[in-house]
């Protein structure tokens, strides 16, 4: 699992590789992963906007920017958490994502939260150690 904690807000991701939707013969490769938004801070917070870097495994870059995450703009109150699962195809058999959301607290500011990087490997990916 993967944790990062930015102003109060705990994001965790657990990544899961898919071989039922993944075929290695015609280079496609998928993954599910599922965040937990956590807010242990006093302020009520609303997840905005997301914007996610994909880095396969040649170094190909994909950006992904959009409203919430899978239709939503949850509202944490303290102590309250927001779980979705999404998934991501790559073209390789591994590689890794990072992200931010934009969140805005009560009083109306914006801040953002770190995602943290995770490594999407799947059982195919030949490691070479040196």
């Amino acid at each position: 699992m993967y944790r990062a904690v930015t102003r109060q807000i705990e994001v965790t991701v657990e990544p899961n590789f898919l071989p039922e939707r993944s075929s290695v013969d015609k280079g496609q490769y998928f993954w599910s992963y599922t965040i937990v938004i956590t807010n242990t801070g006093a302020e009520t917070v609303q997840l905005r906007t997301r914007h996610w870097v994909i880095t396969d495994a040649t170094g190909r870059k994909q950006e992904v920017r959009g409203e919430g995450v899978v239709g939503e703009q949850p509202v944490l109150a303290p102590g309250e958490r927001f779980e979705y699962t999404s998934g991501v195809p790559l073209p390789t058999a591994s590689g890794f994502m990072a992200g931010r959301y934009q969140m805005v607290s009560a009083s109306g500011e914006r801040f953002e939260i770190d995602v943290p990087t995770f490594s999407l490997d799947s059982p195919d990916n030949r490691r070479v150690l040196n």
